[in-house]
């Protein structure tokens, strides 16, 4: 290819390959580019890119081509937008296989044998032209410098006993701010001797695994589907045996939960994964009823609960019984998966072994970042940013369904009106592993249902994550799926 010539061009030292034959948007040529760039270590964190303006000029291009290629790599947590207008490498990317996000190798992407690589849950994986992996956060919208105001409060102001060791349950101040937002926005019944903070849903569910299976625990009760990530994984590492609940459009079948004989019961009843159901108020009474009969923990996952687009709020199922619900929340998908924030509202009976838990696994959280986070819940800034995001992220879910609309009707989208993901169900006779396999050939990335299903049993369904996808990365990754359909069955 000739690199100075119509179809490569070098602006301003960095290397951009555009190949105007090779049927792929200029801008997703761009972002390629400069991630594989990043990926093989040729751009460095803390290097300065180009002004959009200067760079669309060397390429020969539109501003608005780079703009877009720029916002979808600071979407995605490879660049980052500087005060003054300047764009610069975010984080140092561990080396890729040269090639690795070229036009040519868009062309003929990488994938495993489902379909899916590991990380469907971090940054855009390498070899698809749009991904819709799922689990993820647009961290280039965290409010740093808001963040940043209440670090310097807290190293300006806390007392000096809150760094050394804390007990387990963590810093009182910030087991306080979060019972004053948690009883306000989702109705818990929570006391800050109740709260346990640890480091994200999965250190929570691990501890509670723990404790539940020192205490006489046999057998979990899960979703199904569900994550298979965590509780599904560390139940059987604990000796527990998992037992599947089938969900319906609207949440777990609690029909099915005397058959399970289960001491425990892992819920996400607000929005649950993947099918986005949400437990209706007579469904919740019923888990609550059951869990009283069993002397059962429910453990409330409030997955995605404060991303709501078209319902009203839906309050948390501990309200109803603290007693038998273990509440589970984070900042990975509000704020950022990087912070390590969590937190659990305990059953009184459990809290002193959970915390003792907590203690033996790691001496406590980072005393810092629940002092910072809990000023940055007092200050209100927790509230600004949610109002802040959730236009943004409806917009990008709006943008999903009208091109589902346009391109592929056939499909029945699901859990529509919150959290940061859509399902759609596949029409009778349309093979999701097929469709998923496609779809990589294709170059989108892309996962099924089947895969987090616990019975082996059910329709088939795509799960489409949006949150760092712009609009048009959207618009391209279902036309892409619509492809991959036509091709699957015209095989």
């Amino acid at each position: 290819m000739d690199r100075l010539g119509t179809n490569s061009r070098l602006a301003e030292d960095v290397l951009i390959e555009l190949d105007r034959d090779a049927g792929v948007s200029l801008h997703r040529q761009i972002e390629a580019s400069i991630r594989a760039s990043i990926r093989a270590g040729r751009l460095r964190a803390g290097a300065s890119l180009p002004p959009s303006r200067t760079l669309a000029a060397g390429l020969g291009v539109s501003r608005g081509v780079v703009v877009e290629a720029y916002q979808q790599l600071v979407a995605e947590g490879y660049l980052a937008s500087r005060s003054g207008g300047y764009t610069q490498v975010a984080a140092s990317m561990p080396p890729a296989a040269a090639g690795t996000g070229s036009a040519a190798s868009m062309a003929q992407p990488a994938a495993s044998s489902s379909g899916l690589g590991a990380g469907s849950r971090a940054g855009l994986r390498a070899g698809f032209r749009v991904d819709f992996g799922y689990g993820r956060t647009d961290v280039s919208q965290f409010p740093r410098a808001a963040w940043l105001r209440s670090v310097r409060t807290v190293l300006t102001t806390a007392p000096n006993d809150r760094f050394a060791y804390l007990d387990g349950r963590g810093v009182l101040e910030l087991r306080q701010a979060l019972c004053d937002y948690l009883n306000r926005v989702r109705g818990t019944l929570a006391v800050p001797g109740d709260v346990v903070v640890c480091n994200g849903y999965g250190q929570g569910i691990s501890l509670l695994i723990q404790v539940l299976a020192r205490r006489g625990a046999r057998r979990i009760a899960l979703e199904d589907p569900s994550s298979d990530d965590d509780a599904r994984v560390l139940a059987g590492a604990a000796g527990l045996e998992v037992v599947g609940i089938p969900v319906g459009p609207d949440g777990v079948q609690v029909d099915a939960l005397d058959a399970a004989d289960a001491d425990a019961l892992v819920l996400t009843p607000s929005h649950q994964w993947p099918t986005g159901g949400v437990l209706s108020a007579a469904a919740r009474a019923e888990v609550i009823r059951w869990a009283r009969r069993r002397g059962a923990i429910v453990v409330e996952d409030d997955y995605d609960a404060e991303y709501r687009y078209d319902r009203s709020p839906v309050g948390a199922m501990q309200g109803l019984a603290p007693d038998h619900v273990v509440y589970c929340g984070t900042a990975s998908k509000t704020l950022a998966p990087g912070l390590r924030l969590g937190w659990m509202v305990v059953p009184p009976q459990l809290v002193a072994d959970v915390a003792a838990a907590k203690l033996l696994a790691d001496r406590g959280s980072s005393v810092i970042d629940q002092l910072t986070f809990a000023d940055f819940l007092g200050r209100g800034e927790f509230d600004r940013h949610l109002r802040r995001m959730r236009p943004v992220y409806r917009r990008r879910r709006d943008a999903l369904l009208d091109a589902l609309r346009t391109h592929l009707p056939e499909l029945r989208p699901a859990g529509i009106a919150a959290g940061q993901h859509v399902v759609a169900w596949l029409p009778p006779g349309l093979d999701e592993a097929a469709v998923v396999a496609a779809a990589a050939r294709h170059g989108l990335g892309i996962q099924g249902v089947g895969p987090f299903r616990i019975a082996d049993a059910g329709p088939g369904g795509l799960i489409f994550g949006y949150a760092i996808l712009s609009e048009s990365a959207i618009a391209e990754g279902v036309a892409l799926l619509a492809t991959a359909i036509r091709e699957v069955r015209g095989s």
